[in-house]
């Protein structure tokens, strides 16, 4: 028991660092060198007055953070053409531009349309257009739509400017503390509460759905696994075990969850509890911590962290014969926290690279592993629901801060908080169509 509570108490510390709800900014610190010259040109306004929103700023501002884009600065267009007919392109091709997005914004009923086209700059041809609406107060989320159709196009992958992330927030300093649950947009904005809490709330994870939220709570002074549904505010608790409660995954069809539980022998082990029935099973079955369950695509096994080889390793297990787990890591002496890939090809983890907390990627088929990030206490690795992006916690001068990294390495940013802290981000799905 001696060796859990030292692990339990170092995994504690580790959630339980503070965090302040504030704006983030997004500083890009690392761009792929072959990134593609675009043109992003400022939308027109077919209506009176000032236009209502920017359109192309925003759309710019996502193929920027990508890494794989490089817009041109407005400040260098000698034109600025709002439909295909109006383009020269010889002028584009003056400034090395491959590709180019025009469009215009109007009034629509209680709304606005916006209509774009993207083409390529070299041969001239046309290869998207669409017209969009949106409410006054969507308008970015109808940028944000843009910049995945403009970015699936030209990539061959979904683009993942639409989506959310959540991560936990604390205000204030010990021992009075104020616990958030933060909802987002992929860049931070359009922040939403979702729950408080004066003790500390931590690992939240997302239904497949991308409706509802599990999360651990010690409201009560002990660890209890809730879930709540985003649109109506409605939670339930659904593990309040004696022991703790802890690492809530959700299974793919969104009807179970692994967690991490300890039960009367004290020993803390992966179970599955099914939501409607309460149904447990027990996965693991070592007198080891095993812990940080995470679901395989096709929901058929459990990957989870344990120590039973003397260190943090990464193991797998079918979930209809539990007794039989084989191990997934073998570089290093510590990887712990794994996160499945949405083709269910990779294992997210955190690595021990030098000294130094990394997070690294796993090949399940050749069970070789890449270090992605560069930081000394990176943690809470999540994919981008294209699978293009991870998502985690870092530290940037004494502070948690969110990055993301790109899944080859070549891209990289940095969410900075304009005052306190942030800690274990997860990405949601992507929103249904």
């Amino acid at each position: 028991m001696k060796k859990t509570v030292i692990l339990l108490a170092c995994w504690a510390l580790t959630w339980f660092a503070a965090t302040a709800n504030a704006q983030l900014v997004i500083e890009i610190t690392k761009s792929a060198e072959d990134a593609v010259p675009i043109a992003i040109v400022p939308f027109g306004w077919e209506s009176t007055g000032a236009a209502p929103f920017d359109v192309a700023e925003v759309v710019a501002a996502d193929l920027r953070r990508s890494g794989r884009f490089e817009p041109l600065d407005r400040k260098s267009m000698i034109d600025r053409p709002t439909q295909g007919d109006q383009i020269r392109f010889q002028d584009w091709r003056y400034f090395k531009t491959d590709f180019i997005t025009v469009g215009k914004l109007m009034p629509e009923g209680q709304g606005f349309a916006a209509q774009f086209e993207l083409y390529n700059v070299l041969t001239g041809q046309r290869l998207a257009g669409q017209r969009l609406t949106a409410s006054a107060n969507s308008m970015r989320a109808l940028s944000h739509r843009i910049s995945d159709i403009i970015f699936e196009q030209l990539t061959g992958v979904r683009g993942a400017f639409s989506t959310r992330v959540a991560f936990i927030n604390v205000e204030g300093t010990p021992p009075k503390q104020r616990y958030k649950l933060i909802v987002s947009d992929y860049d931070g904005e359009n922040q939403q509460t979702i729950t408080t809490s004066d003790e500390p709330l931590m690992s939240p994870a997302w239904s497949p759905d991308g409706q509802s939220l599990a999360y651990v709570s010690f409201e009560s002074k002990a660890s209890a696994i809730y879930v709540q549904t985003l649109r109506t505010g409605e939670r339930k608790r659904v593990s309040a075990r004696a022991g703790i409660n802890g690492a809530p995954a959700w299974s793919p069809d969104g009807k179970t969850l692994a967690l991490t539980l300890s039960r009367k022998d004290g020993d803390v082990d992966v179970y599955t509890l099914e939501l409607n029935s309460q149904v447990l099973t027990r996965m693991t079955f070592d007198p080891s911590i095993d812990t940080e369950p995470s679901w395989s695509s096709d929901g058929k096994k459990l990957y989870f962290m344990s120590d039973r080889a003397g260190g943090p390793q990464i193991y797998e297990v079918d979930v209809a014969n539990p007794k039989r787990p084989t191990r997934v890591s073998f570089e290093g002496n510590y990887n712990a926290r794994p996160r499945v890939s949405p083709d269910g090809k990779q294992l997210a983890v955190v690595h021990l690279d030098r000294g130094n907390y990394r997070i690294a990627i796993i090949d399940l088929a050749s069970k070789g592993l890449q270090v992605l990030s560069e930081g000394r206490q990176d943690e809470s690795p999540s994919f981008a629901p294209n699978g293009a992006v991870l998502i985690y916690a870092t530290q940037e001068k004494g502070r948690g801060v969110l990055a993301t990294v790109s899944t080859d390495g070549r891209t990289a940013e940095r969410f900075t908080n304009t005052a306190g802290e942030v800690r274990e981000p997860v990405w949601a799905p992507f929103p249904q169509r």
